[in-house]
């Protein structure tokens, strides 16, 4: 028989730790049903039985008031799972246990883990874990999951108290009566024996939202209820909400009252003086900036530019032998050309760059352990709020370094709508690492004497991050207070290699899954394109100039043209980017072995910028439909991101064009041999006016398209149909 064992915990509390410690490389990775929040399950090794591990996502409470709250709630109630690990920050108890109190309620079998005990010790601090044990009702087990200490004992305890309920913690005398007058009422109806009666009175008690809406109460029965809840608001005045919050955290104080002795300390703690450093007012974002840059300088310039050519000859020799293997099989040209010109060196272009983004990876995940990160969020609230943000729409923004997917899905921990919205449609705005490839291309082929160029990408990310979130604010779509700040700075600690190693497994391995699928997918597509007429006869590479990708790619090339792209191959290559920002580098090289690709410095540097700001891949789109709840918004999130990158693209080509106008034309080399007729240069298309005229009114529709924004908002309708108070 197979036992299920679910682990909650606020973030920080080292749950991601114990999860990794439980369960191994036994885990695996997949979404919650019906929601892009990442799913975590894994089998406990080391066990005779079959018993799976599910890690819930990181909360401070189960009120529903944010998505993670929401699905671990659910999952509880719904799943049911046998037994619940609830793990608790032994050197902050008193707000850790907030969550035991709402755990216990559901009556699902508990184990209580107090985390990092070795960290109380060492402070001299003393827990009686029988005393708590004792008044919770259910078992209590000191264990330390970095160091791997008291994991066996708390194994066995949660395998062995399924079948047993803790006992909930009693409230005042005057909310206990109301909770009793409360079940009694809801006793007699059916539709109600699912849930646990104590956690159902206190849920109706505290008016939750979310229960009254799945369930379906008579008039008579929810008059009776707001009756009680009415009377204990008189008699405590105070509404029923805070009642209940107010009463969780005084039955905690009684219950540490006698369990937990914390010895007196007048001396900074460790973490508390490298935070006079860290986090210091003048010094922190020099620190930050500097921290960063060092990491993308290993990453992407030294350490990390060393294994491109490692890579180049392995996925060379891997082309070179597949030639001969087919070649020997007699295999016709075009499966020849298939293989090697379109899926081998389109998937392997990209496929360079995984050890770049590995080294990049790891280096994040270090300091993510370290607990570092934590601070950044909290130094940039003071320079994010200036501007309209909260602190909070940095994490997003932090995670979308590695892909905007998680990064937009991030943003639901942010309460206010109106900054949640404005923090998905900015985040795409900051260079996630599926573009990393882009600018690697271009830094390598045009800017590789220029070191300040990778980098400048994503100052510019941040810098329209700001400018947007001035303009954005100022309308009255996106008007109002920044949502508070509240976030626990974790102790800094050093960094576990078996975790800092799964984290960047775990992102590596997207990347590469993205690119044995996706990119597959799309460089066969682009292959079939590139290789075919419109009457489906296959060319050779020199009629390039005749296929179907070529006659699409004239039709929309005007539109770059401002931009200072305007040739066919730079126009399919910034299209094909909405597959997946790293097809832009798979088209780059299947289409440069045939064709001669044409840049100027401003061109490529206006080309990155425009790959930078527009429009996320598909993925990303999907994930900003299902945060925005509506199409209208998710149209009005891509259509700003485009329009602002075709704008300041537009303007790096004329300003830069104006300042250095006589910059030599630089072939993105690829395997060229011949240059082709067809092939133009962004210059000799600047000689039709008509572009001009393009690109004029492309801008002007964009900013009338702003202005419009801006005007609508006055209005007392928001765009998803629900009424606002402006």
């Amino acid at each position: 028989m197979s036992l299920k064992i679910a682990l909650a915990g606020n973030p920080n509390s080292g749950k991601t730790t114990l999860f990794n410690e439980l369960t191994g490389s036994t885990q695996y990775v997949g979404n919650w049903p019906g929601v892009t929040v990442e799913k975590k399950e894994g089998r406990l090794r080391k066990y005779k039985g079959d018993v799976v591990i599910v890690d819930l996502p990181g909360i401070y409470s189960l009120s529903p008031y944010t998505l993670e709250e929401v699905i671990a709630r659910d999952y509880i109630l719904q799943e049911k799972p046998d037994v619940i690990i609830n793990i608790v920050d032994a050197s902050n108890l008193e707000r850790n246990l907030y969550l035991t109190t709402q755990v216990i309620e559901l009556g699902v079998p508990t184990v209580v883990a107090l985390n990092m005990f070795d960290i109380v010790k060492r402070h001299g601090d003393e827990i009686d874990t029988a005393a708590l044990e004792k008044s919770l009702g259910c078992p209590v087990v000191p264990i330390s999951a970095v160091k791997s200490i008291g994991l066996n004992e708390l194994v066995e305890k949660a395998t062995s108290v399924s079948g047993r309920s803790p006992k909930p913690l009693a409230f005042s005398q005057d909310v206990e009566k109301a909770l009793e007058q409360i079940s009694e009422a809801v006793a007699a109806e059916p539709s109600l024996d699912a849930y646990n009666p104590r956690w159902l009175a206190v849920k109706l008690f505290e008016r939750d939202e979310d229960l009254l809406k799945k369930v379906s109460l008579p008039e008579p029965l929810k008059a009776r209820i707001e009756e009680v809840i009415a009377a204990a608001e008189t008699a405590m005045d105070d509404d029923a909400e805070s009642i209940i919050t107010n009463e969780r955290y005084e039955a905690v104080s009684a219950l540490l009252s006698g369990a937990y002795i914390k010895k007196s300390r007048s001396q900074l703690s460790a973490s508390d003086k490298i935070d006079r450093v860290m986090t210091n007012r003048f010094l922190a974002l020099p620190i930050f900036f500097l921290i960063m840059w060092g990491v993308y300088y290993v990453s992407i310039q030294t350490v990390g530019d060393w294994t491109i050519g490692w890579m180049e000859q392995l996925i060379g020799w891997v082309s070179s032998g597949a030639a001969r293997l087919l070649e020997g099989w007699g295999a016709s040209p075009w499966v020849l050309s298939l293989v090697v010109d379109g899926i081998l060196q389109g998937v392997g272009s990209v496929l360079v760059f995984v050890p770049q983004l590995m080294i990049l990876y790891l280096f994040i995940s270090i300091l993510e352990d370290v607990g570092y990160m934590a601070r950044v969020a909290f130094i940039m609230d003071r320079i994010f709020r200036r501007f309209g943000l909260s602190g909070k729409s940095f994490i997003p923004m932090l995670i979308g370094t590695g892909c905007s997917v998680p990064a937009v899905m991030a943003s639901r921990t942010i309460e206010n709508d109106n900054d949640r919205k404005m923090t998905v449609m900015l985040t795409p705005f900051i260079p996630c690492g599926a573009k990393l490839p882009v600018f690697a291309l271009f830094v390598a082929m045009v800017f590789r004497e220029s070191s300040w160029v990778g980098p400048s990408m994503y100052l510019v990310g941040i810098v329209m991050v700001i400018i947007s979130g001035l303009i954005l604010k100022r309308t009255k779509l996106f008007s109002g207070k920044p949502a508070p700040f509240v976030m626990e700075l974790p102790a800094y600690k050093l960094p576990r290699p078996k975790g800092v190693l799964i984290h960047m497994w775990e992102k590596g391995k997207s990347f590469v899954i993205k690119a044995g699928t996706v990119i597959f997918a799309a460089c066969a597509v682009l292959w079939f394109l590139q290789s075919f007429d419109f009457s489906l006869r296959y060319l050779a590479p020199e009629q390039i100039d005749q296929s179907i990708l070529a006659g699409i790619g004239k039709v929309v090339a005007p539109v770059f043209t401002p931009l200072g792209f305007g040739n066919w191959m730079s126009a399919m290559a910034a299209i094909t980017g909405i597959v997946a920002k790293e097809v832009v580098v798979s088209t780059f090289a299947m289409l440069s072995a045939h064709t001669a690709v044409v840049f100027t410095p401003v061109t490529a540097y206006a080309f990155m910028v425009f790959v930078l700001l527009a429009a996320p891949c598909v993925a990303a789109i999907g994930a900003i439909r299902r945060e925005m709840g509506s199409w209208k918004w998710t149209l009005i999130a891509v259509g700003y991101q485009t329009g602002v990158a075709y704008v300041m693209a537009a303007l790096v080509n004329l300003i830069g064009g104006a300042i250095f106008p006589n910059l030599s034309p630089i072939e993105l080399s690829g395997n060229l041999e011949t240059v082709s007729e067809g092939a133009i240069t962004s210059v000799a298309l600047l000689e039709n006016p008509m572009v001009y005229i393009l690109g004029l009114v492309l801008v002007a529709a964009f900013v009338i398209g702003l202005v419009s924004l801006v005007k609508r908002g006055g209005r007392n309708r928001s765009l998803d149909g629900t009424t606002c108070n402006y």
